[in-house]
């Protein structure tokens, strides 16, 4: 039987169950093999990544792709820059702060499940550093995306924004590529700009790394423990 004569109802479960095994399947990699994607796969990602909802369709946020000498030059300074301790102001709050005791919880696991795969002890911060410098390298990943969105926006555009870079990740993982966006990449706003020849009004929302998952890597059998529904949801009335 085909698919266009299979019952409708058949077909509604089929399309839920891959969704659930979409959405289960994805999570951040950081280790990618040299397999090229393709422009064609790249450009449907995209425009999958814009059916998000957004506000008065204002569809706000851009997605920059840096490739050859231009990604290996921002890589460099981005490395350096890390490297000396340079502090430069991010265009937008994202952690709060102070941060709550429950959330620094959070933060903590996280970076346990990922230094922990590694094999990397707290103590090292040398091997430590060395991997967090692999954001700006984006992972080595063959498609490297900065994501942008124009200063004037406020608040509701970082989340339409937020539903788009998500709505990315969850096309680019049915076509079997992976996804690691990198928040890293907010903490040099000005050297982005400057070296990619950005305009001002150009907020450095993060960066995010694409291609094919390196399944043998280590690093990539990090997993982190998402919320309880009772932790996140409540019914009144």
């Amino acid at each position: 039987m085909s698919e266009e004569q299979l019952p409708v109802n058949d077909l509604k479960k089929d399309s839920l169950n891959f969704f659930t095994r979409i959405v289960e399947a994805r999570h951040s990699v950081r280790a990618f093999l040299s397999e090229p994607v393709s422009d064609s796969v790249l450009h449907q990602v995209l425009q999958s990544a814009r059916q998000a909802p957004s506000g008065a369709n204002l569809q706000p946020g851009a997605f920059v792709q840096v490739r050859g000498q231009t990604r290996e030059r921002l890589s460099g300074e981005l490395v350096a820059a890390f490297r000396a301790g340079t502090q430069e102001v991010e265009d937008y709050a994202y952690f709060p702060q102070p941060m709550p005791s429950l959330l620094r919880r959070r933060q903590v696991a996280a970076a346990r499940a990922l230094y922990g795969s590694l094999g990397l002890e707290r103590e090292d911060r040398g091997g430590r550093d060395q991997q967090f410098e692999r954001n700006f390298r984006f992972f080595d990943a063959p498609v490297a995306l900065l994501v942008t969105i124009d200063r004037e926006f406020g608040s509701g555009g970082y989340m339409d924004l937020g539903m788009a870079i998500y709505g990315l990740m969850l096309a680019a993982q049915a076509q079997g590529l992976a996804t690691c966006a990198i928040g890293a990449m907010a903490s040099y706003p000005g050297l982005i700009r400057r070296s990619l020849a950005l305009d001002d009004k150009s907020n450095i929302v993060c960066g995010l790394a694409l291609g094919y998952a390196d399944e043998a890597a280590p690093v990539n059998r990090t997993r982190t423990v998402r919320s309880e529904l009772t932790e996140y949801f409540r019914v009144i009335g």
